[in-house]
């Protein structure tokens, strides 16, 4: 008895609410966050703003908690049996002792996802005018070639080679081979519409392909594809899946076709109706030639009566007589303008030679000789009489030039420094240079000594 007392003692009792505490805390503890997928289930929305509901599948459903501020964010409206994809944080709600899931992020799941964005994808391209009526070109009636991007393998390739080849099989056709589904396949396909561009070997193109999932078709929904379809220069047919199928290129393609054989007979005429119309234009020609050339005839036999009726001989003689006379006329007065002509001439002539001015030339011709002669004989005389005169000053100044009395033996003694003519001993230093000029030549020399 007395070691049961002590046992007792020793065990630790919890609370239900300390309990669940406990609990909580190992589960938020124990679990890190989660990604779940299910299906929405009970969804509750109270006036607070939180959403409860219940994740399910098929063989197992949990408690979900979407708290407000989180709710704000959601980029869709959850309703039950909505397929999406959580992220939760593993916890308990004390009050039932019911496990649950508090949710931070909540997204739909396959196809919910992939067509969100679509239509948002959708809703921009369309904004940004894609989509206008004003930028789809026409096809032509009548293709020279057309060419298929799609897979070589696939279904659509056989359909729309067959319907091609009974519609009208002289119509060539270029397969571009490219990946309709999968990682990289709308890189193969924005490639090919390139290459088809700048080949330039087809006036349309087929983008198509065979039905499927949305997510098989998603290809022709990424934005690459769609504005390389916008890009492109060539008319483009987009036929892609079913008749129930919508994607984005079906919007972005100038023509969209329901199927790929409904493409096919889009773009192709039928062999039997080009050929009824090309009998039909074959006949309607005929016609018009029979009517062409009957009319023809008839204006013929008009214009053979008319010349005969008025033969142009006579007409051709009486010009050619009228030519004549013509002929003459001019003739005659161009003779009588010369002769008028050469009289006037004469008469000019002889009152140029009474005003001719040769007379006067021989005139001033000789009045110009005797003043030349004149000029020459005073210039002569003047220079003689400037000679006489120039000999008369020389003499003179030659009497009273200093040079004489240096060639009679005298000297000038000059200050090399300043030039000064030197005329008291005064006037000069111990050290100076002079310079003495002589009748020929000068000398140079250095003062030593000065008595005054």
């Amino acid at each position: 008895m007395p070691e049961a007392a002590d046992v007792s003692l020793r065990r630790e009792v919890y609370s239900v609410s300390r309990l669940n505490r406990a609990a909580r805390e190992l589960l938020e503890s124990g679990f890190p966050r989660l990604w779940v997928e299910g299906e929405i289930s009970n969804l509750s929305r109270p006036a607070s703003g939180h959403l409860y509901f219940t994740l399910k599948d098929a063989q197992a459903q949990v408690s979900c908690a979407l708290f407000r501020n989180r709710a704000l964010q959601l980029g869709f409206r959850p309703e039950n049996g909505t397929q999406v994809l959580v992220q939760a944080q593993v916890s308990l709600y004390e009050p039932r002792g019911n496990y649950q899931l508090i949710v931070g992020h909540m997204e739909e799941a396959g196809d919910g996802a992939l067509r969100r964005a679509f239509e948002q994808l959708k809703q921009r391209l369309h904004s940004e005018g894609l989509f206008d009526e004003k930028h789809k070109q026409p096809l032509p009636r009548m293709p020279r070639c057309i060419g298929v991007i799609t897979s070589p393998s696939g279904a659509a390739i056989r359909d729309v080679l067959t319907v091609l080849r009974r519609r009208f099989p002289a119509i060539p056709v270029i397969v571009y081979p490219v990946q309709v589904q999968g990682e990289g396949a709308a890189q193969q396909i924005v490639s090919a519409l390139r290459t088809a561009q700048q080949r330039n070997e087809c006036d349309v193109l087929l983008l198509t392909r065979g039905g499927g999932s949305l997510e098989d078709l998603w290809p022709f929904n990424e934005e690459a594809v769609a504005r390389a379809v916008f890009a492109c220069t060539i008319p483009v047919v987009s036929a892609v899946g079913h008749e129930i199928d919508v994607v984005i290129s079906d919007f972005v393609a100038d023509r969209r076709a329901a199927t790929p054989s409904a493409a096919a007979e889009l773009l192709s005429p039928d062999q039997r109706e080009v050929s009824a119309r090309m009998r039909q234009l074959e006949t309607r020609l005929r016609t018009r030639l029979q009517h062409r050339l009957q009319r023809a005839a008839e204006r013929l036999g008009w214009l053979t009566r008319r010349v005969q009726h008025a033969h142009p001989g006579r007409r051709l003689q009486q010009q050619a007589q009228r030519l004549d006379e013509l002929e003459q006329r001019l003739r005659r007065g161009c003779i009588q303008r010369l002769t008028q002509l050469h009289a006037r001439l004469g008469a000019d002539r002889a009152r140029l030679l009474q005003h001719s001015p040769s007379r006067l030339l021989q005139n001033l011709r000789a009045r110009a000789d005797q003043l030349a002669q004149r000029l020459r004989y005073c210039t002569g005389l003047q220079h003689s009489r400037r000679r006489e005169k120039l000999a008369v000053l020389s003499r003179a100044l030659e009497t009273v030039s200093p040079l004489a009395t240096l060639q009679r033996g005298y000297s000038i003694t000059l200050n090399a420094k300043d030039g000064a003519v030197l005329l008291d001993s005064a006037q000069a230093s111990v050290g100076d240079t002079l310079e003495t000029r002589l009748a020929r030549g000068r000398v140079y020399s250095r003062i030593t000594d000065i008595k005054p």
